[in-house]
């Protein structure tokens, strides 16, 4: 057996052929522990010894090899005492046992061997995945490329079957993708015209055309592949923590082998205790669990790099995340577009500023983009840009100066009084706002509309019962949006206003004191994902900077996977270090029996494999297990009907607020139409909310423990219920000269209070539909 070190497995135990080198090793003990004992039977003693002492050797080659190797890196150092014990038991005639302790080093190295390629084929069936053809649509005709030739823009056919090239949108559908190599989920989802799809997943349908939004390099899967090479390539799991261990075990067992020497005088004796000393448990047990788990992570779609990162991660006592497109969908869409200088138009403060964003990598200026293409603009190529990370873009559109960024930036350090006005009452509009300048003035805004994730809280709850201990959200948007988010999901503390370099020195600080993690997806966060012990990039998003810099990436973008990633380090290095704690016990008891003479070296031997393979065996429970009890599981289809009703009443909700907003400032003549359409949006909204008491919560509530487990959530449709019918009687007791002061007060009032509880409501639907998604509750605990 060997220590695995910090260079990786030993060239000697991969694979040769079908069968691996650590295989034909243990083959060959087995062979020559019954061959020799065959002979011995025969009363070929001398030749027996020979196959005996042959079998030690040969097991005792890689052995010596790696702790060579690990000595010249000044690493390693606690596979001495099974050299020791090899060559020990050849040098006074204990041919027999070691032989026996070659078939234990093999048998240890065999199953390291099962797991880390395990780990491997998990992480490689990604590799294999990696298209190599993709199919150029030119002047109608098809052509067959190298995946090499593709350029962005590019019209690209997708046959049947085939594994998209390059991330696209799709131009001529449906796309009917399986999506499970990159997220592990065994889901076809359907993407319409205008979605965007991603390299790496497969088309399960009929052909479809797509336009090519990157080439090969720059697309999702080049980064996926580039991050699983690191992860093949990095260093051996917790090999520190074993060299811990060994600082004591080491001399510990020498010193006793001593005694025993000293105490009875009998060279075999000091042997038969190095021969149960021998430590696999330190050697095996740690990798073995922690390779593992990476396996098993691979197979949720969770990308580690490598045992050091998953060790860490399992240690982690501070969260640290980024706002936007981790913890709000990164799916954002204009709201609002508020002018400052009316010299300006909605429609072509619109173009500009998406023709400007069509550069930038930022997930607020794809949405800019989709929105004016949607709106039917003519964007333009920009020239002359500059973007600054986490701060904005600049650049020359249709002969202006044009700037798009935070408000900071935008109005510089010295802001006039009619800029802080204006972002006074941008501010006051909930959502992720984009200011506008030109020539170095202020002219507008772009709200955007970010929901929330729907389980965030729920993650974060979770989090917090598996000992993470503060959750910190960063942000560069202005604290008033910033602390209304954090609010909503319950984070201990929000950082609003921060540039990239501000992030970088808070997770600093946080490192200082505690194993810090960041989750983040722009390019943005990638410096502070560098900071933290464990960068966690979030969707991987393009081979984008956030990803490379990332230690782990959640392939599929849902936030519980992070809760999944944690759960598997900290179950992985568990089991890690209770193999090592316990087989070093062990093996400690059976050195003291060995001292007093009570075990032979040969017994000795067989003792210890028992010890070796119990250890190890409980080891490979990191590829499994440790779920959390399955939940009542939601039909897709009407968790996904749910939330489609959810995406078409959202609008009519906030239209609710808009009216409340403005009502004092409605012409007479308009009001009673305007408050008209908002009372048949009631009704409507209304009719919804019963049918979904009467319906939904009925079927739900059956399938879930408890004589009540909706209560909650029903008593909020009561309060519905209670001001949709105030808003009624409110509009039916008008007069014919529509309402007066006090009405409006009390009309603005229930507007306001029903817009709030009707978003209250979505949002806890929400976050059910999302955990009783079966693929959302196989975490591990």
């Amino acid at each position: 057996m060997e220590a695995t070190g910090t260079g990786g497995r030993d060239t000697l135990t991969k694979r040769i052929g079908p069968i691996s080198g650590a295989a034909l090793l243990l083959f060959g003990c087995v062979a020559g522990v019954a061959g020799g004992s065959v002979l011995g039977l025969l009363s070929y003693g001398a030749a027996a010894d020979s196959v005996w002492a042959v079998t030690s050797l040969s097991a005792l080659v890689p052995v010596l090899v790696s702790m060579v190797r690990d000595l010249i890196r000044r690493s390693g150092g606690v596979d001495i005492i099974a050299v020791m014990a090899v060559i020990a038991a050849v040098a006074l005639g204990e041919y027999l046992a070691g032989a026996v302790i070659g078939l234990m080093l093999a048998t240890g190295r065999t199953l390291e061997d099962y797991a880390a390629n395990r780990a491997e084929r998990e992480l490689s069936s990604l590799l294999k995945r990696a298209p190599r053809t993709a199919y150029r649509l030119v002047a109608g005709t098809i052509e067959a490329i190298p995946v090499e030739q593709v350029a962005s823009g590019d019209l690209l056919v997708v046959k049947e079957g085939d594994v998209l090239p390059v991330d696209g949108i799709v131009t001529a559908g449906p796309a009917v993708l399986d999506e499970s190599a990159l997220t592990g989920e065994s889901r076809l989802v359907e993407r319409e015209i205008g979605d965007q799809v991603r390299s790496g997943t497969a088309n399960a349908g009929s052909s479809f055309q797509m336009r090519a939004l990157a080439d090969a390099a720059g697309s999702t899967y080049a980064g996926i592949v580039r991050m699983v090479e690191e992860a093949q390539k990095s260093s051996a799991p917790l090999v520190r923590l074993a060299d811990r261990y060994a600082r004591f075990f080491v001399p510990v067992a020498l010193a006793t082998s001593g005694v025993a020497w000293g105490i009875s005088g009998d060279p075999v004796r000091a042997l038969a205790v190095l021969v149960v000393a021998t430590p696999c448990p330190l050697l095996l047990a740690a990798p073995v669990a922690i390779v593992s788990g990476v396996s098993r992570a691979a197979k949720r779609g969770i990308v580690i790099k490598g045992g050091a990162a998953i060790e860490t991660l399992g240690r982690a006592k501070a969260l640290y995340m980024d706002k936007t497109g981790t913890i709000t969908m990164g799916s954002p869409r204009v709201r609002r577009i508020l002018l400052m200088d009316h010299a300006w138009s909605e429609a072509e403060l619109l173009r500009l500023g998406a023709s400007l964003d069509q550069m930038s990598s930022h997930v607020l200026a794809s949405s800019l983009v989709a929105s004016a293409r949607e709106r039917g603009a003519n964007l333009v190529l920009p020239t002359d840009v500059a973007e600054q990370a986490g701060s904005g873009i600049a650049g020359l559109v249709d002969g202006h100066r044009l700037q798009l960024g935070n408000f900071a930036w935008i109005a510089g350090p010295s802001p006039s009084e009619a800029d802080r006005q204006f972002q006074r009452r941008v501010m006051r509009d909930e959502g992720s706002v984009v200011f506008a300048a030109s020539d170095d003035q202020v002219v507008g805004a772009f709200v955007f509309d970010d929901p929330i994730r729907p389980d965030a809280s729920r993650v974060l709850r979770l989090l917090k019962r598996m000992g993470i201990e503060e959750t910190v959200m960063l942000t560069g948007d202005h604290s008033v949006i910033a602390e209304s988010v954090g609010a909503a999901i319950g984070v201990d503390r929000v950082m609003a206003d921060l540039a990239p370099e501000e992030k970088v020195e808070a997770v600093r600080r946080s490192r200082q004191r505690r194993v810090t993690l960041m989750v983040g997806d722009g390019i943005n966060d990638a410096p502070a994902l560098a900071m933290a012990d464990i960068g966690i990039a979030m969707g991987a998003r393009g081979a984008t900077a956030s990803s490379e810099a990332a230690d782990v990436v959640l392939v599929v973008d849902r936030l519980d996977r992070l809760v999944e990633a944690i759960s598997i380090a900290q179950r992985s290095r568990a089991i890690a270090v209770q193999s090592m704690i316990v087989g070093m016990a062990l093996s400690f008891g059976a050195m003291g029996l060995a001292t007093f003479g009570l075990l032979s070296p040969v017994v000795g031997a067989v003792v210890q494999e028992g010890i070796d393979a119990a250890v190890i065996l409980n080891a490979l429970r990191a590829l499994g297990g440790g779920r959390m009890p399955a939940r009542p599981s939601l039909a897709l289809e009407t968790a996904n009907a749910l939330r489609q009703e959810h995406r078409v009443l959202l609008p009519r909700i906030d239209s609710l607020r808009e009216l409340a907003d403005t009502l004092r400032e409605i012409p007479d003549a308009d009001i009673a139409a305007q408050l008209s359409a908002a009372r048949d949006t009631v009704r409507e909204l209304l009719a919804h909310e019963q049918a979904d008491e009467r319906q939904v919560y009925t079927g739900i509530a059956a399938t879930m423990q408890g004589d009540d487990p909706l209560a909650a959530m029903s008593r909020t449709h009561q309060e519905i219920f209670h001001l949709a019918r105030a808003f009624e009687r409110l509009t039916e007791m008008l007069g014919p000269l529509g309402p007066d002061p006090s009405d409006l007060v009390d009309l603005t009032r229930t507007l306001y209070a029903l817009h709030a509880v009707l978003r209250l409501n979505i949002a806890q639907e929400e976050e059910l539909y999302s955990s009783l998604d079966q693929e959302s509750t196989s975490t591990s605990l």
